[in-house]
Formats: structure tokens, C-alpha cells, sequence
């Protein structure tokens, strides 16, 4: 069994963490972008390009919060299940024109109001899940920009004083 790549774009707004969804191509139900992994290619990479592909998004994958879930797919007029690893991807930049842009739609959602256009049990528990490492999701976003903060300052001009006049 082939597990396929996943992307959570989230972002962080007024409101707090929102979410974005896109329709399926065969359904049109809410979903978050995936596909299959090319060959050669990291997670990371299938990460970004399927998120770009399907929702026009780009960002940073947050590589060490994935989560694993059993994903209904439409497939010959039945219902097929297979495995998918979704990573969070902070996005940066929604782009006007994408790969995908005639056959999906997209849609920004606050968290706490995600449960409200998902209908299927499978996309329920996996905003469950996301919801529950939220806080982590958080964590870890706060500790890059500590960290990116920190290494634009020395020891030596961290701590310099202007010249007295």
C-alpha cells in the first residue's frame, strides 16, 4: 500500500488559526490538497507542490507534525480507502493563478468553524487531530521566528550601545 502526501494549509489570522480547504475534482466535497509521491521526491517537496497544485498556496512545512489518517476517495463510483500523511504547511502566499484553478475552488475557514463544512467521519477526525496538536502547531511556528530572530543578531551587536556624543 502507497501512502499519498498531504498538506493542512493553515494560517494565522485575527481570528486565530484558519484553515484552508479546496473541493475535491470528483465530489466536491471540503478537502485539503494531496497526492502521490514522485519519484525521488521528500515528503517535504510533495508537500509543497501538491499545496500549490491544488490550492495555489505556498508556505513552510512543518515537517516534525504529521499526522496519518484513512482517506475515503472516489474512485469508479465506489468508495475507496487509502492511507494519506498531512502535514501542516504555514502559508506565505496565496498565488491568483494555480495549476488546478478551473477544477477547485478554495476556501479559508477560522478552526473552530471547520467541523461545519465537513460532513465525512474520515475529514472529522482528522480536524480532531489537527485540532489537538494546534497548540504545537503554535509552538512550533513562535520557536522559527525566535530562532530566525536570533540569528540575525550577534553577541556583538546584540548587546552594543550607541556612542555616547
Amino acid at each position: 500500500m502507497t501512502c499519498k502526501i498531504g498538506a493542512i494549509p493553515f494560517k494565522f489570522t485575527d481570528k486565530g488559526l484558519s484553515i484552508l480547504f479546496v473541493t475535491s475534482q470528483t465530489r466536491g466535497r471540503w478537502i485539503f490538497p494531496k497526492g502521490n509521491l514522485k519519484k525521488n521526491e521528500s515528503k517535504k517537496k510533495a508537500c509543497k507542490r501538491e499545496a500549490f497544485e491544488e490550492a495555489g498556496v505556498k508556505g513552510k512545512v512543518l515537517k516534525d507534525l504529521p499526522i496519518t489518517v484513512v482517506i475515503g476517495k472516489s474512485r469508479k463510483k465506489k468508495i475507496e480507502q487509502e492511507l494519506v500523511t498531512y502535514f501542516p504547511l504555514l502559508v506565505h502566499k496565496n498565488e491568483n493563478v494555480w495549476p488546478e484553478i478551473k477544477e477547485r475552488e478554495r476556501l479559508w475557514v477560522p478552526l473552530e468553524e471547520t467541523k461545519s463544512i465537513v460532513e465525512e467521519e474520515d475529514f472529522l477526525q482528522l480536524l480532531d487531530w489537527f485540532h489537538d496538536i494546534a497548540p504545537w502547531v503554535v509552538k512550533a511556528i513562535k520557536a522559527k521566528k525566535n530562532k530566525r530572530k536570533n540569528r540575525g543578531s550577534s553577541p556583538k551587536t546584540a548587546n552594543a550601545t550607541a556612542p555616547a556624543k
